[in-house]
C-alpha cells in the first residue's frame, strides 16, 4: 500500500500564483462590463471570489481524501446519472445567447458540461483501469468506455459546446493512448470522427464563418473576424512591458467576452509580452508536475487520473491561448484558473485538488 509523504508544494504554489493572477486581472477585465451592466465594479470580482471560496473548500476535501475510495462503481456510476440528467436537463431551459449551456438560480449559474470532465476521466481511469490487462478488446473495454465519451460529447454538442466536446474527446484520447491502446484504434478512432466534424463545421453556418475567417480575418473585419481582430489588436498594443494594469482599452467594449474566453487578450494588453509569458510558463510548471506524479504514481488508476486532470488544464489552456493569437478559430472555451466563470474554476481546483492528492504517494 502506498504511503503518504508530503505534498507537491511547487504544484500548490504555481496553482495559488495562477489564482492570484487570475482575480486581478477578472477585476480589470470585469470592471467596467460589471459597473454598466451590474450596477457596481466589483459585482463580478466579488462572485469569483465566491466561487473561489467554494473551490478552496473542495480542493481541500478532496486532496485529503483517500484517492483510492474513488475506485467505487457506485459513486462512480451515480456521479455519471447525475451529469447526464443535467446535460438532459439544460437542454429544456432558457437559452443564453442562443445555446443551452447553464442552469441559472438569479445571480447564480452552473455549467453540466464543465461537470462533465472530472466525471469522464474519473469513470475512465476506473474502467481502464480495471481493463488493463484487455485495454485492446474492440468490444469488452473499446466500444462500452467510447458509450460514455459519445454519450458526453453528443449532449454537449446538441447545447451547442464544440470547443468543451473538444476537450472532452482530448481528455478521453490521452486516457485511451496511456492506457495502452494500439496507434491503429488510435488511428480509426480519429478517421471516424473526421465525417462528424466536417459535417458539424461546414453545414454549420457560424463556424464556417469562424473558420474562414481564422484563414483570412480580412474577410469580415466587422463580422466574424470582429473579435480575432481584436484580440490581436490587444496583444500587439501591449508590446514587452504592457500598458499597465488597468490601463487597458481593448475591454472597454471593443473586445466581446474580455473577462472570460479572451483575457489572455486583456494580459497581454495590461501587461504585456512578460505578463502574458508568465502565464506560460506556469501552466508549463503545471503540466511538468502533472506528468511527474503520473510518471511516478504508485498504480495505474493513479496515473490515468493525473494524465486525465493534466490534460483537462493544460489542454483548455493551450486551445485558450491559441484562440486568443489567432493560431485556431475562435470559440468559446475559458483559460483555467485565470477567466471569469464559476463552474469552470470549481472544476480545475477539483482537479488540481485530485493532483494534489496522488503527489503525496509520490517519492
Amino acid at each position: 500500500m502506498a504511503k503518504r509523504l508530503e505534498l507537491d508544494r511547487v504544484l500548490l504554489g504555481t496553482l495559488l500564483a495562477l489564482l492570484t493572477l487570475g482575480i486581478v486581472m477578472v477585476f480589470s477585465a470585469s470592471a467596467i462590463y460589471a459597473r454598466e451592466h451590474l450596477g457596481s465594479p466589483t459585482a463580478l470580482l466579488w462572485r469569483q471570489l465566491a466561487w473561489l471560496l467554494v473551490g478552496g473548500a473542495a480542493l481541500v476535501g478532496v486532496m485529503n481524501l483517500d484517492y483510492r475510495r474513488l475506485r467505487q462503481p457506485v459513486a462512480i456510476f451515480t456521479a455519471i446519472f447525475v451529469v447526464v440528467v443535467l446535460l438532459v436537463a439544460v437542454l429544456f431551459l432558457d437559452a443564453s445567447r442562443q445555446t443551452h449551456r447553464w442552469i441559472r438560480w438569479g445571480a447564480l449559474s452552473l455549467q453540466p458540461s464543465e461537470l462533465a470532465k472530472p466525471v469522464l476521466i474519473l469513470f475512465l481511469a476506473y474502467f481502464l483501469d480495471r481493463r488493463r490487462r484487455a485495454v485492446n478488446d474492440p468490444y469488452g473495454t473499446l466500444l462500452p468506455a467510447l458509450g460514455i465519451v459519445t454519450v458526453f460529447v453528443a449532449l454537449v454538442m446538441v447545447e451547442p459546446d464544440f470547443g468543451t466536446a473538444a476537450s472532452l474527446a482530448l481528455i478521453a484520447g490521452s486516457m485511451f493512448f496511456i492506457a495502452g491502446l494500439q496507434w491503429r484504434y488510435l488511428a480509426y478512432l480519429g478517421l471516424a470522427t473526421l465525417p462528424a466534424a466536417y459535417l458539424l463545421i461546414v453545414r454549420v453556418p457560424y463556424r464556417l464563418e469562424r473558420i474562414r475567417a481564422f484563414l483570412d480575418p480580412s474577410t469580415d473585419p466587422q463580422g466574424s473576424s470582429f473579435q480575432m481582430l481584436q484580440s490581436l489588436l490587444a496583444v500587439g498594443s501591449g508590446g514587452v512591458t504592457g500598458v499597465g494594469l488597468m490601463d487597458g482599452k481593448q475591454k472597454l467594449f471593443y473586445l466581446p467576452e474580455a473577462h472570460t474566453d479572451f483575457v489572455f487578450a486583456v494580459v497581454g494588453e495590461e501587461l504585456g509580452l512578460l505578463g502574458a509569458g508568465l502565464v506560460v510558463v506556469l501552466f508549463g510548471v503545471f503540466c511538468w508536475r502533472g506528468l511527474r506524479i503520473a510518471a511516478q504514481a504508485p498504480d495505474n488508476f493513479a496515473r490515468l487520473l493525473a494524465i486525465g486532470v493534466t490534460t483537462m488544464v493544460i489542454g483548455q489552456a493551450l486551445i485558450n491561448t491559441s484562440m486568443v493569437l489567432g493560431l485556431l478559430p475562435t470559440k468559446g472555451i475559458p483559460l483555467p484558473f485565470i477567466s471569469y466563470g464559476g463552474t469552470s474554476l470549481l472544476v480545475m481546483m477539483l482537479g488540481t485538488g485530485l493532483l494534489l492528492n496522488l503527489s503525496q504517494f509520490v517519492d
